[in-house]
């Protein structure tokens, strides 16, 4: 929630930069359209994420770790500068990630928590089994988000719910977890073989091109030879993707599934189910 990325132009592409991201389009497609159409949900509740990053102790931290960003940017260019090997450069990349990683845990964990812990109060006090992110509710639910705001801007800490909550009709799965799958991660880790191998054949043919015709149809031929491995290789597991989701929905009595990111408090975590349907 309001995580800012590190994200320098400078760093180089990892190996699992160009990993493809079908499997959680087609569950974020399927959960829009899922809660578009259910809004007899009564017990859905949804926060704008928006609106609370603009409270003064999200904007502060944010700012202090832009300044951090800043200051970790140009002790990484400095440091690219000095190296032109790749693994030393993977290397320097993975280091400064993980040195951002460890300052937003430190400056907004803390933010996050209470944040948590306000949404789950409210969402308690008005009985919502599930609170989503807004950017997924097209019609229907409680936005709850100036209870929240009220709640943090308020005095004192907000005190967290006493129960849990009440068994949900929407659920949802951990995309991470479902690409885990090893059928799924072996398609992936072709795919990102397949692709690379094709850029670095495609930045040869580009360089000898002698005409900008020649380039369009040289670029052309590549997105077409991404596009049919796509469609052999990861299409069908897409699908089985789909219906795995679609049949534990099914036998478990849900309305709608969305991805786990969406899920801010509540909902019905079934993601083993799904992944052992994969398998």
């Amino acid at each position: 929630m309001f995580q800012p990325v590190y994200d320098s132009a400078r760093a180089p592409r990892s190996k699992g930069a160009s990993r493809l991201t079908a499997f959680a389009l087609a569950v974020l497609l399927t959960a829009t359209a899922s809660v578009a159409a259910a809004t007899g949900l009564a017990d859905v509740g949804y926060v704008d994420q928006g609106q609370l990053a603009t409270l003064k102790q999200f904007v502060d931290a944010n700012n202090q770790l832009a300044g951090y960003k800043a200051s970790l940017d140009r002790q990484f260019a400095a440091q690219m500068k000095r190296t032109r090997n790749t693994a030393a450069q993977q290397r320097i990349a993975g280091e400064f990630q993980g040195k951002l990683a460890n300052r937003q845990r430190e400056v907004l964990g803390p933010l996050f928590t209470r944040a948590q812990i306000a949404i789950a109060s409210v969402a308690s006090s008005k009985n919502l089994s599930v609170v989503v992110d807004k950017r997924i509710v097209i019609v229907g639910g409680q936005d709850i988000t100036k209870d929240v705001v009220d709640l943090l801007r308020g005095p004192g800490e907000p005190v967290p719910p006493v129960n849990t909550p009440a068994p949900s009709s929407v659920g949802y799965v951990d995309q991470l977890q479902i690409d885990a799958v090893p059928k799924l991660k072996a398609a992936n880790d072709e795919f990102a073989k397949f692709r690379a191998d094709q850029q670095q054949q495609t930045q040869a043919r580009l360089r000898a091109a002698k005409t900008d015709a020649d380039r369009q149809q040289i670029y052309a031929a590549f997105q077409k030879s991404l596009a049919d491995k796509q469609h052999q290789l990861i299409d069908p597991l897409v699908d089985q993707t789909r219906s795995a989701i679609a049949g534990v929905a099914s036998k478990r009595g849900l309305l709608l599934v969305i991805d786990k990111g969406n899920v801010i408090y509540g909902g019905t975590d079934i993601t083993s189910d799904v992944t052992s349907a994969l398998k």
